[in-house]
């Protein structure tokens, strides 16, 4: 099974590009999206050409934000669009897909903007969906992916003197929430399985940043540390355009 994950920066306008034709080349049994920027209905409507995948979708209040999306050729038992934290189920950050061997769940992190304004309520989130994969993971392993909105070690990005604590993405206390995330058994499954190997996820749209490779990986694959043996891969599609992101993704079995 190959699933991938992938910010799409606005589905409809993504639509308006290769996306159809690059999902249909990278061929995934799951597509997971995150900033959708579009209703739930929306959702449907854009990706509706891609054919065979069942389409579940979570939007935010505020329309145009946030959203996220699962399209999978595989029924899951059950679907959920909840962390069950009153404060934090108003954005449409994540969608939860159970399977008979594991939850899916994608996820867009909130960022913790250009001014930092929202870095307290960026480490509270890091705190409870922490809990909400916990929670789960009683029941059954969890494979979680998405938009982290972090850079974890300093391989992750392509400078990272200039930007620690000094830029959204790569502050202590977000880099505190993922070292949460792996002192706890949810284990980077790019890291686990290519080392060293140095590439990015996300470029800025300056400067020509992504031209010259200058990016940062904060796109990610978590799983339960029991979950990992199945893994047999986890890569990241440089070469997917489109969004100021690119697919990421692992195959199963």
């Amino acid at each position: 099974m190959k699933i991938i994950s992938f910010n799409v920066n606005g589905v409809r306008a993504i639509m308006q590009k290769s996306f159809a034709e690059d999902m249909r080349r990278v061929n995934a049994d799951i597509i997971c999206l995150q900033e959708t920027k579009a209703s739930v209905e929306q959702v449907r409507e854009a990706v509706a050409e891609l054919g065979d995948y069942h389409v579940y979708a979570n939007e935010a209040e505020k329309k145009g934000y946030s959203g996220t999306a699962i399209l999978t050729k595989h029924n899951p038992i059950a679907v959920t669009y909840y962390i069950g934290h009153g404060d934090h189920d108003n954005e449409g950050r994540i969608t939860c897909a159970e399977f008979e061997e594991f939850y899916l769940i994608t996820v867009y992190v909130p960022n913790s903007g250009s001014e930092l304004l929202r870095l307290d309520y960026r480490q509270s989130w890091d705190q409870e969906f922490l809990k909400y994969l916990k929670g789960l993971e009683k029941m059954k392993p969890v494979v979680v992916c998405g938009d982290f909105n972090v850079a974890h070690k300093e391989i992750d990005l392509a400078r990272p003197k200039q930007n620690y604590n000094k830029a959204a993405g790569y502050m202590q206390e977000e880099i505190d929430g993922m070292d949460a995330f792996a002192s706890n058994g949810l284990v980077d499954t790019f890291r686990s399985l290519n080392g060293d190997e140095v590439k990015y996820s996300w470029w800025s749209y300056r400067a020509g940043a992504r031209g010259k490779n200058i990016g940062w990986r904060i796109d990610y694959f978590l799983v339960s540390e029991a979950f990992l043996p199945k893994v047999s891969e986890a890569f990241i599609l440089n070469d997917v355009m489109g969004s100021d992101h690119c697919p990421v993704g692992i195959v199963i079995g």
